[in-house]
């Protein structure tokens, strides 16, 4: 049954769970928006967000515009020129929304992500034909990475970087390697809970350059490494000490009697439990002494990924449970990818592709805040004190 305004009738239960999150996203927004100093801009900043959350399908701003507004050419005008026109910066509101979270729930740590937009045609900026390292295949479209605020089930995009170069309207040109490691060092020496470290969660991603911008900003680091990656042996008690570097696969291997279980929460299903096998080992890596841990789920087999980690003396199993929040991350970007918009800017602007994700970052904080995001598991009042995150965790 259609009631006639161009939405099915919803129940009196699906009507206040929207009240309640409309309530959640206005006090997010009044927070989050502050650094904007005209109030019109505050108000298209609302009044963005509130279309994403509302519009179905595709985020156009037409679309958006008819649900949160006239719908007149004037309105959709006005919200086109708020994204891709104007001069306000992105930054000052991304930050805002790591404070929010901050205070809503304990920073345990960061999160970095690849997500692949496929798109079509040449005029959208950023696209080209790129390739996915999740997936391991070539796809024509952009390539985004994200950086993560991570709290038990809580997981938020807070910064965004663009791969650009190759095809397509490009103002510059950044590495794969930049893009993922640029934001993340600033967010995480910036937070006012505290220095918490950051996962890679980006194959290959181990390299000199990113784990010595990490050394020098004292900020803790756990990175994804190739199976292949030629590494040498610290530890003189192990097989393969004072020999050539080995690869990865071939030490953890060496070391597969040493594995312990080690039980870790799955981010799949709240409340289930689940376990693997782990082995760590010190090894050198670019000069400097790092921590090469592998994960088994069959124990017949190689390590199915494989981690360095400069936390030299954190115990393997606080590691690999702090790998985990890879897990929540891809979870809450595949619920909330479409609801919020987050691959649906079309544009030729990078301003307005910053604009865009930003403001969709914030409509999917909202949705967590409100407890409409999966983990199922209660999600804090705005204004709760922050626990003291577990001893475990801090000293990673």
């Amino acid at each position: 049954m259609n009631t006639g305004t161009g939405r099915p009738d919803r129940t009196g239960e699906a009507v206040m769970a929207e009240a309640a999150t409309g309530e959640v996203v206005e006090e997010l927004c009044a927070a989050v928006f502050e650094p904007l100093r005209r109030r019109d801009q505050r108000e298209r900043g609302r009044q963005y967000v509130r279309g994403l959350l509302a519009a179905e399908g595709r985020k156009s701003i037409r679309n958006m515009a008819l649900q949160t507004g006239s719908g007149g050419a004037a309105e959709e005008q006005a919200l086109h020129h708020f994204i891709a026109g104007s001069t306000w910066d992105w930054q000052p509101i991304r930050t805002a929304l790591a404070h929010y979270l901050g205070r809503s729930a304990p920073l345990s740590a960061w999160v970095v992500q690849p997500m692949a937009i496929p798109r079509g045609g040449e005029h959208s900026v950023g696209v080209g034909n790129r390739f996915d390292p999740h997936h391991g295949q070539v796809f024509r479209g952009q390539q985004a990475l994200a950086t993560w605020f991570i709290s038990g089930g809580v997981a938020t995009p807070v910064q965004w970087r663009l791969l650009l170069g190759g095809e397509g309207p490009a103002v510059s040109a950044d590495s794969y390697e930049a893009c993922a490691v640029a934001g993340a060092v600033e967010l995480a020496r910036g937070s006012a809970g505290g220095v918490r470290p950051v996962v890679l969660d980006v194959p290959d991603i181990a390299t000199r350059a990113t784990l010595g911008r990490f050394a020098e900003a004292r900020v803790p680091v756990v990175a994804r490494v190739s199976p292949g990656a030629r590494l040498g042996v610290a530890d003189q008690r192990l097989p393969g000490y004072g020999a050539l570097p080995m690869a990865a696969r071939d030490i953890l291997q060496n070391v597969r009697g040493m594995r312990m279980p080690v039980e870790w929460a799955d981010p799949e299903r709240a409340g289930a439990r689940r376990s693997s096998l782990v082995a760590a080992v010190r090894v050198l890596l670019a000069g400097r002494e790092m921590l090469l841990f592998g994960e088994w789920s069959d124990a017949r087999r190689l390590p199915g990924r494989m981690w360095v980690t400069d936390m030299t003396r954190a115990a393997p199993g606080a590691l690999v449970r702090l790998t985990k929040n890879a897990g929540k991350v891809s979870l809450a970007a595949g619920a909330s990818m479409d609801r919020v918009g987050l691959r649906d800017f079309a544009g030729r602007s990078l301003s307005g592709w910053h604009r865009h994700v930003t403001l969709a970052s914030v409509a999917h904080a909202g949705l967590w805040l409100a407890g409409r995001l999966p983990p199922s598991s209660p999600a804090p009042a705005p204004g709760a004190r922050p626990r003291r995150p577990s001893p475990a965790l801090a000293r990673c």
